[in-house]
């Protein structure tokens, strides 16, 4: 039947992408070294140094989660054929929808999986810290700053990463002045990385008892989070650190004693905090986790060959130079200047369907493309 002849097509066109996809990913290789990291673990006084060897079963089963997502993606190929082909020969109909959407699933398996290949960076598998700012317009831009932090939550949980507050500072009449977020699973930093920078909002202002349309400001730094394997050395005399109690969304449980620590690095006035632990020194642990994730996210931006190499203090964006629109009224809209990729489902966005936009900006950074 032509319909399932179609598909059929439309199937088979997916095929020379999918054996691409076998090298781009390096599938001979990773299982090479999933063997030889196999090996290793039954070599004697393997378990002796148990963060070794947890490090080592850590990226076996990394590498085996690939091989077996690629694998299940070769399946489903074979599985739509079969059926395909079983539903033209009985020329069944009612099969037709079932076969229509198991190549779409093809299709956007072999989409989500060829995007994996982009992600290149020396830190893209790592987690991600983001650091929400409100901008300057008091109860406006903070509303704006906590319907991103929402925006952003929301995105996580749909991808299965875990979510960690590590600071939270309320706005005055509403939203947040500031907050800071852990995102933790693979490649979390080579998705949001897209993210950083300044986010436009246009829209009808809930505070404005004209009801006049308000344009607002809030600003995303996203961090790699840098794991214990890189040592970074900083001088305990060029960092400041200030306790305080903790206050906020998180602060609740924890705000009976001065436990929330703030540091500040001094050559470059970089200041990060952390609120949510239960006792100082837990707090000062994350607060210098971020800040050296701060350091070395700096350091690979400006190209330097040391951490000692940053001078004064760094500065945050300009609100000129906003990455993202997200206008509410007049019309729908939610454009990134950079990639020119578009939506017109604001709500969508703003609950957290923002793979288009992280696609677009990875596609146009491999080619070069990208809008400054």
């Amino acid at each position: 039947m032509v319909q399932f002849e179609e598909l059929s097509l439309a199937l088979q066109a997916l095929k020379p992408e999918i054996d691409d996809l076998s090298d781009a990913l390096g599938m001979k290789s990773m299982k090479s070294e999933i063997e030889q990291l196999e090996l290793r673990a039954t070599e004697p006084g393997f378990w002796d140094d148990v963060e070794k060897s947890q490090q080592v079963l850590q990226k076996t089963g990394a590498l085996k989660g690939k091989v077996e997502a690629y694998n299940a993606l070769v399946s489903k190929y074979e599985d739509a054929m079969a059926l395909i082909e079983l539903a033209n020969e009985e020329e069944d109909l009612s099969l037709l929808e079932e076969a229509q959407s198991e190549v779409d699933g093809v299709r956007e398996t072999l989409e989500k999986q060829r995007l994996q290949t982009l992600l290149t960076g020396e830190y893209d598998k790592n987690n991600a810290i983001l650091t929400f700012h409100a901008g300057s317009g008091g109860t406006e831009a903070q509303d704006w700053a906590e319907m991103l932090y929402r925006m952003y939550t929301r995105w996580a949980e749909a991808h299965g990463f875990k979510i960690k507050e590590v600071d939270y500072l309320d706005g005055d009449e509403a939203g947040l002045k500031s907050a800071v977020l852990l995102i933790e699973g693979e490649n979390a930093y080579g998705y949001l990385k897209s993210e950083a920078g300044v986010h436009r909002l246009v829209r009808v202002s809930p505070f404005d008892s004209q009801g006049r349309r308000h344009t607002s400001f809030s600003s995303l730094e996203v961090m790699p989070e840098i794991d214990d394997t890189i040592e970074v050395n900083i001088p305990p005399e060029e960092i400041k650190m200030d306790v305080y109690r903790a206050s906020g969304a998180g602060g609740q449980k924890v705000n009976k004693t001065s436990s929330a620590v703030r540091l500040t690095h001094i050559p470059t006035g970089i200041v990060v905090a952390s609120q949510v632990e239960r006792s100082q020194y837990q707090n000062r642990d994350v607060a210098m986790k971020m800040l050296v994730s701060k350091l070395m996210e700096i350091k690979e931006r400006e190209h330097l060959e040391r951490i000692e190499d940053i001078k004064g203090v760094q500065k945050e964006i300009t609100w000129g130079s906003q990455i993202r629109s997200y206008v509410f009224m007049p019309y729908t809209m939610v454009k990134d200047h950079r990639t020119g990729y578009e939506t017109g489902n604001v709500q969508g966005v703003m609950d957290g369907d923002l793979d288009g936009f992280i696609n677009a900006y990875l596609k146009c950074a491999s080619q070069g493309t990208l809008q400054k």
